[in-house]
C-alpha cells in the first residue's frame, strides 16, 4: 500500500455519482482481446465504472481498489467481486485471470511493480489495456471555460501523474505485444448542474478547494452558464477514449 497515491478517498460518494461511464464499443473492442472470457481484473476499479462493462462479456470480474472507501460506493453487480487491494498486489492466483483492464488509473500505479503483478496474474491467451479520457468537449465556448479552468486556475495543483493523460497514454511504458486498437469516443448528455458535479470531482479542483477555501466553478458560473446556454438544457459530452492494448500472451 506504500505507493498509493490517494486522490478520490474524501469524495468517494461524489466520484461514484458523477464520473462518466464508457462506450459499449471500448467494452466490445477489449472483449476481444483475450483468447478466453472467463475472468477479468478490472484494476484501479475506483466505484466500478469499468467493472461493469466487463461484466456483461465475461464469466467473472473481479474490481481491485486500495479505497475502501471507493469499494463501499461500488454499483453492485451478480458477477462482480469488489476487493479492497493495491494494484501492484492484487492477491490474485498466479495464471487466473483472462483480462488486466485498468480504467481511467494506470497512471496512479507504480508501473514496474503493476506489469510485474499483471504478468503473474495472467492466464496464457490473456491480455492487457489500458486506457483513459482527458477533458470532456461540448462545444467551444464551453470547452474554452473548461480549458482555463483545468490548465490555468486549478493546473498548478494536478499530481504530477495527470502529465500521462495530457498526453493521451502515447508516452506511457507499454511492455507487450501491442494490438491495433480503434478510434474511441464516450457521449453522454448533461445538463450543466450535471456537468460541473463532475468537473468537482477532478483530483485538481478537490485539492485547490482544499487549499485556497475558494470554488472556481461557482466563481466561474456566469461565465460557464453565458457559454453553456440555458442551464437545465441538456447538451452532449464527448470524451475521446486513449488506450493501450496487448495481444494474447503466453
Amino acid at each position: 500500500m506504500g505507493t498509493f497515491k490517494d486522490h478520490f478517498s474524501g469524495h468517494a460518494r461524489d466520484y461514484a455519482s458523477y464520473r462518466p461511464g464508457y462506450p459499449e464499443e471500448l467494452f466490445d473492442f477489449v472483449a476481444g482481446l483475450p483468447a478466453h472470457r472467463g475472468t477479468a481484473w478490472d484494476v484501479g476499479t475506483g466505484s466500478g465504472q469499468a467493472a461493469l462493462g466487463l461484466a456483461e462479456r465475461f464469466d467473472r470480474v473481479i474490481g481491485t481498489d486500495p479505497s475502501a472507501q471507493q469499494i463501499e460506493h461500488a454499483e453492485p453487480h451478480p458477477r462482480v467481486e469488489y476487493r479492497v487491494a493495491p494494484a501492484e498486489a492484487s492477491g490474485l492466483p498466479d495464471a487466473s485471470v483472462d483480462l488486466v483492464a485498468a480504467a481511467q488509473a494506470f497512471h496512479w500505479f507504480d508501473f514496474d511493480r503493476f506489469f510485474a503483478e499483471a504478468r503473474r496474474v495472467l492466464a496464457p491467451g490473456g491480455a492487457v489495456v489500458l486506457w483513459t479520457y482527458n477533458l470532456a468537449r461540448v462545444s467551444p465556448p464551453v470547452d474554452a471555460w473548461i480549458d482555463r479552468l483545468a490548465y490555468g486556475i486549478v493546473g498548478p495543483w494536478w499530481p504530477p501523474e495527470r502529465k500521462w493523460v495530457n498526453e493521451e497514454y502515447r508516452t506511457i511504458p507499454f511492455p507487450f505485444p501491442e494490438a491495433e486498437t480503434p478510434p474511441l469516443l464516450h457521449r453522454e448528455r448533461w445538463t450543466l448542474d450535471r456537468y460541473l458535479s463532475y468537473v468537482r470531482t477532478w483530483s485538481a479542483f478537490q485539492r485547490y478547494a482544499r487549499e485556497t477555501g475558494s470554488d472556481p466553478v461557482e466563481e466561474g458560473r456566469q461565465e460557464i452558464e453565458a457559454a453553456w446556454g440555458e442551464p437545465a438544457e441538456a447538451r452532449t459530452i464527448s470524451w475521446p477514449i486513449f488506450l493501450r492494448a496487448s495481444q494474447p500472451m503466453g
